[in-house]
């Protein structure tokens, strides 16, 4: 259903990724804008974690990874690391499903991963405050 693009034999343009992303293109778009921004990441586009992950846009600043960013069809999935201070900070304002997915996390350390994908305007928000808990200072707000 969520389909990634998973042919690392063909280099894809940020324009490429966008259009993969169909009917959330522009949400893709948008939302890699404002973590540049916010975060005042390097982007790059990488094939990084293997055949099942595919291609993403990677947001670095400085040698510190802030999240990924994976094209899937009609959607995009942003995996990030937050601790678990930072996970009990946007808890109680995001939706039942980003709180199923926090609650699911891929335990590390004092926090964990998470795989949250973004179909429309509610889950865009939720991610976007789950990005806010963090310690970089930002720019701009949302």
């Amino acid at each position: 259903m969520f389909e990634r693009m998973l042919d690392k034999s063909i280099n894809p343009q940020y324009s490429d990724l966008v259009g993969f992303c169909g009917t959330q293109g522009e949400m893709f778009d948008r939302f890699n804008d404002w973590v540049r921004t916010n975060f005042e990441t390097d982007a790059e586009i990488k094939f990084p974690y293997g055949n099942s992950y595919g291609w993403c846009v990677s947001h670095h600043k400085k040698s510190k990874l802030i999240c990924n960013v994976f094209p899937e069809k009609d959607a995009f999935c942003v995996m990030v690391r937050k601790t678990n201070k930072q996970f009990s900070e946007v808890y109680d304002k995001v939706s039942e499903q980003a709180k199923e997915v926090i609650d699911n996390k891929y335990p590390c350390n004092d926090g964990g991963w998470i795989h949250f994908r973004v179909t429309d305007e509610a889950s865009y928000a939720d991610i976007v405050k789950i990005m806010e808990a963090d310690l970089f200072p930002r720019t701009h707000k949302v």
